[in-house]
C-alpha cells in the first residue's frame, strides 16, 4: 500500500475524516441488506465479527438490531480509539495485526461482516489473506457477509458516492478514486483498487468458503428494508437507475 493510500484514512486526521462521511447511499442500499442477510442466521446469543469496523457506527447499529455480542476489529488503532470513545454497546475491539486480529480464538464467530474493505486491497494475494483469516474466525457453517461496490458503476453520480471516472473500465485490483459525501458538504477523495464483482466467488471458494451468492439491492427493495425517512429524503435517481453495491454472502466449510 502507498504512502498516499495509507494517508487516506490511517492516524487521527483520517480517522475523524472517515468517521464524518455521510454514507446515505450506503445506508439505503447497503447496510440494511447486510443486517437482513445477517438475521436470517443469527440473533441474540451469537457472536458477530465485523471485519474492518472502523469508527464503529456499523457495528453498535448491527448490536441493536440483531441483538448479537458484536466483535469489532480493525486494522488501525486511531479507527478503534474512536470506536471506543463511541460508547456503543459493541462488546469488544481487536486490533489486526499481520493480518491477525488479535486475541480472537479461531471458530469464536457465528458470522462476520466486512463493509468497504476490499477496496482498500491492492492485490488477490491480499484479498484471499482477508477472506483466510475471516475464514479462521468463523466456525463451521458460519456466515460472511461482504458489503462492496461495483466498479462497473464507474462515473455514475450518486447520492454520497463517486466511483471512478465516466466511461472508465477497471480491471482486478486497477486503481480507482472513489469520493465520499462529507458532512459538511465537502467530498473526500479516496485513491481504493476496483474489484470487479464476478472475481470475489472464486477468491472467496479459494479461501474456503461454499454457497455464494451475490445480490445488487435496488431502491424499490430499500423502500422495505431501509430506514423509512432516509428512503423518503431524496428520489435516488441514480441508485435506481444503475445500483452501485452489491452484496456477497457465502458459508465456511
Amino acid at each position: 500500500m502507498s504512502d498516499r493510500e495509507r494517508a487516506a484514512w490511517s492516524g487521527p486526521e483520517g480517522a475523524q475524516a472517515f468517521a464524518s462521511v455521510v454514507a446515505a447511499t450506503d445506508w439505503l442500499l447497503g447496510y440494511p441488506f447486510v443486517l437482513r442477510a445477517l438475521a436470517e442466521r443469527i440473533g441474540a446469543g451469537h457472536v458477530l465479527v465485523d471485519y474492518g469496523c472502523g469508527p464503529g457506527t456499523v457495528a453498535a447499529h448491527a448490536g441493536r438490531v440483531l441483538g448479537a455480542r458484536v466483535l469489532g476489529v480493525d486494522t488501525s488503532p486511531q479507527m478503534l480509539e474512536l470506536a471506543r470513545a463511541a460508547g456503543s454497546a459493541v462488546a469488544e475491539y481487536h486490533l489486526v495485526e499481520d493480518g491477525r486480529a488479535v486475541g480472537l480464538a479461531d471458530g469464536c464467530a457465528d458470522a462476520v461482516m466486512c463493509n468497504h474493505v476490499l477496496a482498500s486491497l491492492p492485490t488477490e494475494e491480499a484479498l484471499l489473506s482477508v477472506f483466510g483469516e475471516v475464514r479462521r474466525l468463523l466456525r463451521p457453517g458460519g456466515l460472511f457477509v461482504l458489503l462492496a461496490t461495483d466498479p462497473a458503476c464507474a462515473g455514475t453520480e450518486y447520492a454520497s458516492l463517486r466511483i471512478g471516472e465516466p466511461g472508465a473500465l477497471y480491471g482486478p485490483g486497477e486503481r480507482v478514486t472513489v469520493r465520499l459525501l462529507r458532512t459538511d458538504g465537502t467530498w473526500q477523495e479516496m485513491p481504493n483498487h476496483a474489484w470487479p464483482v464476478d472475481v470475489l466467488p472464486p477468491l472467496l471458494e479459494r479461501a474456503g468458503f461454499t454457497g455464494i451468492a451475490q445480490h445488487h439491492p435496488t431502491v424499490a427493495e430499500a423502500l422495505l428494508v431501509a430506514d423509512p425517512d432516509l428512503a423518503r429524503s431524496r428520489p435516488w435517481s441514480a441508485e435506481r437507475a444503475a445500483p452501485p453495491l452489491v452484496v456477497t454472502t457465502a458459508r465456511a466449510r
